[in-house]
């Protein structure tokens, strides 16, 4: 195991874009929690939702008086071959899991499990990856609940599957999902509990008119005076970077200036990650148009999803899509599909459009109407805004953890 390098995060840099009294509430949680020490565990420090999550969640939990640490698994390929398969099983796809698998995350997660020493009053453990550490820490710290975060769509799992996560969920005391739909683990206490963006981040904040400029010409050699649909997701079967290519080529028919942009990094624990951007670009090469990047620093992201005209999130699976609530952030209209947290994040037809995960052409067909209606845009784009900073903006992301970290200590708030 080992404990990442943080940001330094201040509450109050949230004041100017959140209402002061979930500000307010988080202090009052805090100050309940002032003598907990919290331990939060995951496969990965870089790349994917949930690493960024708790770059931003841990330094604002230590501004805020809470003593709380990170600490990541170590692992081999091997094992993140294992649990990349746990993860499309759990979302519906994958073959028999095998007794040489088991073996592999049993190994692997006892060893990280017996690397933790230190003493814990309640231990938050972040998908699939780690939920075999659970029984070691259990017995180790006693008195400590357990907290299970699972962020993976379990809407249509592989009964084999949901049947191996199964067998390691007995000392989970409380578990956090991003949908109802996905609280099918048997586990004492369920919450709902959606995640959020930082709005204060490299990736989120305002952008200078210099700055984005900048930023503008690293993204050379995409244009932005032709109009630009972009995806921003790992490089993954379930972000169908594939269908996305349909839906801007169905689009190119009526707008022919039209580019597209694949963005996306390579998670740690996602070995499939090189494969497929290397199958996308090679679909792609003879359009130059269609622009694949990879590993863009997060200021390029930022610019990336402002400039943009239309966002595309074409899922076929999704736990949450952070990367909406990004794009919504900026005030630009995303099309989605009706998959995982999407359509809790889009509202169709007032920020942006939804379509069936496997209906590119319909995907194509929004891209237009968006392109083709100036107004409609923009005013797709104020309510992006505005809906993000009502539900997705980390103060009450963390006002729902600390009150569910209050109860299962049994503290009074």
């Amino acid at each position: 195991m080992h404990a990442p390098s943080l940001p330094d995060r201040s509450i109050e840099a949230y004041a100017a874009v959140t209402e002061r009294d979930l500000l307010e509430r988080l202090r009052e949680l805090a100050d309940t929690l002032s003598e907990a020490r919290i331990l939060h565990i995951n496969s990965t420090a870089t790349g994917g939702g949930v690493a960024e999550l708790l770059r931003s969640i841990v330094p604002v939990c230590t501004d805020l008086g809470i003593e709380t640490d990170w600490l990541v698994m170590d692992a081999d390929d091997d094992f993140f071959e294992v649990t990349k398969a746990v993860h499309n099983g759990l979302q519906g796809s994958g073959e028999p899991v095998t007794d040489e698998m088991k073996v592999i995350y049993r190994e692997v997660t006892a060893t990280n499990a017996a690397e933790i020493e230190a003493e814990y009053d309640l231990v938050l453990a972040h998908d699939p990856q780690t939920l075999g550490m659970l029984e070691r820490l259990d017995e180790q710290l006693p008195n400590a609940p357990i907290i299970w975060r699972c962020h993976v769509d379990l809407t249509e799992p592989v009964e084999d599957y949901l049947a191996f996560v199964s067998a390691y969920t007995d000392p989970i005391d409380h578990a956090i999902f991003s949908r109802s739909a996905y609280a099918v683990v048997d586990v004492p206490a369920t919450s709902i509990v959606s995640p959020s963006i930082d709005p204060i981040t490299e990736k989120n904040r305002p952008l200078e008119d210099a700055e984005l400029a900048a930023e503008r010409d690293r993204l050379d050699p995409l244009s932005f005076d032709a109009p630009v649909v972009t995806q921003v997701s790992r490089f993954d079967p379930w972000k169908d970077q594939f269908g996305t290519l349909e839906a801007y080529r169905t689009a190119k028919k009526a707008v022919p200036e039209l580019q597209l942009a694949l963005a996306g990094g390579m998670a740690g624990d996602d070995p499939e990650g090189l494969e497929l951007y290397e199958q996308v670009a090679a679909e792609a090469v003879d359009d130059p148009d269609v622009h694949t990047l990879t590993d863009l620093p997060d200021g390029a992201i930022n610019a990336l999803q402002r400039l943009s005209d239309v966002v595309v999130q074409k899922s076929l699976r999704e736990g949450f899509g952070l990367v909406v609530a990004e794009a919504l952030w900026k005030r630009t209209p995303v099309v989605g599909s009706t998959v995982g947290g999407i359509p809790l994040q889009v509202e169709d037809g007032r920020n942006g459009y939804l379509v069936e995960p496997d209906d590119a052409i319909g995907a194509g067909n929004r891209i237009v109407d968006l392109l083709e209606n100036d107004e409609r845009r923009r005013s797709f784009g104020d309510n992006a805004r505005e809906r993000v900073r009502e539900q997705f903006l980390l103060p009450r992301q963390l006002v729902d953890l600390l009150e569910i970290f209050v109860d299962s200590l049994g503290l009074d708030s």
